[in-house]
């Protein structure tokens, strides 16, 4: 079964914690997909991993670009699996009914958001049910800190 790991984002914005995540899951040799709510955020995003860096940018591609199989990094607002991806992380509240495409799940929610907060509770019920580890992460000022 898929690890779930549910971000709690409060101290710095999913524009400045996901390029961290993908560097990492990338100098783990593994290819991630994300998948947003929008095709505007997915647009949002794509530029993003361009400029992030003033030294360098993250590969990465969408449907636009095309070449799947060669994209280390697909950004989709579709449940797809097209880069063999290793990871998939969710933002903005982005669905996903088959996490087991995936070794690792992370779903990376808005600590500021009401309704996010809400949608990510009813996540960790529905994946726990379903016999998946799910473990609930913090930010702080320290990093990231395991709490459930």
């Amino acid at each position: 079964m898929t690890e779930i790991r549910f971000y709690h984002l409060e101290r710095s914005p999913l524009e400045q914690v996901l390029p961290k995540m993908l560097l990492t899951s990338l100098g783990r040799d593994w290819r991630a997909v994300v998948i947003a709510r929008s095709d505007a955020r997915v647009e949002a995003l794509n530029a993003l991993l361009w400029v992030y860096d003033k030294d360098g940018f993250l590969p990465h591609g969408t449907a636009k670009e095309g070449q799947a199989d060669k994209q280390p990094v697909w950004l989709t607002t579709a449940e797809e699996n097209p880069n063999g991806a290793h990871v998939v992380f969710l933002v903005d509240g982005a669905e996903l009914a088959d996490p087991d495409k995936f070794e690792l799940c992370c779903e990376m929610f808005d600590g500021g958001d009401d309704e996010a907060v809400q949608r990510a509770r009813a996540h960790w019920k529905t994946w726990k049910e379903a016999g998946h580890e799910v473990t609930y992460w913090q930010q702080t000022d320290k990093g990231w800190e395991k709490k459930a």
